[in-house]
């Protein structure tokens, strides 16, 4: 982490979610030597190790705030359009989203529906590459132009960044874009 109140930072929204009813299914704030984490120096720093946070819901603090951090944020929808509407497009953030999905309706409804300015289909963290437009929306978005990219130039553009990944099993496979049969939704921040 940038810095040792990033770090505290980072801990205590996760620790806040926890108090508020999210599983804590994987553990990265207090790393210690002899895991398989970096070794020394790292276990003497600002490091914080990857951390998975479910059962999470709106209100919670990592919904609602930005983590900044190797955390992970995961949300149920019992709907595409419950995972559209009331989890992503709701957020004050925009950052980043992903589906994971064999239904290339499904992926087609979610990229063009939701309000994100990254957004993953079957790619767990949608952050670009250098040569793509960091395109962070609402909240998530400082400033007047993006970091980088063609898009650090167009001003009164707002872009969105789209990687996904299909395996060659998920082709000849029929959509179905009214359910979430074999779908998972969540935000990534």
């Amino acid at each position: 982490m940038i810095s040792p109140a990033a770090l505290e930072r980072a801990r205590s929204l996760v620790s806040a979610t926890v108090d508020q009813g999210a599983a804590l299914l994987l553990d990265g704030r207090y790393p210690k030597s002899g895991s398989n984490l970096p070794p020394p120096p790292y276990d003497k720093g600002n490091f914080m190790a990857p951390t998975i946070l479910a059962d999470v819901k709106p209100g919670m603090p990592a919904y609602d705030e930005e983590v900044f951090g190797p955390v992970l944020v995961c949300l149920d929808a019992n709907s595409l359009d419950e995972a559209v509407d009331d989890i992503v497009n709701k957020n004050a953030h925009g950052n980043g989203a992903a589906i994971f999905t064999s239904s290339g309706g499904c992926a087609k409804k979610f990229v063009s529906e939701v309000t994100a300015g990254m957004v993953g289909v079957n790619v767990p963290i949608p952050v670009p590459l250098p040569f793509f437009s960091f395109t962070g929306w609402k909240g998530s978005f400082a400033g007047d132009l993006h970091m980088y990219g063609k898009a650090g130039v167009d001003f009164y553009t707002q872009p969105k960044t789209v990687t996904t990944a299909w395996r060659r099993d998920d082709l000849g496979r029929g959509t179905r874009a009214s359910g979430l049969d074999g779908v998972g939704a969540g935000a990534a921040k």
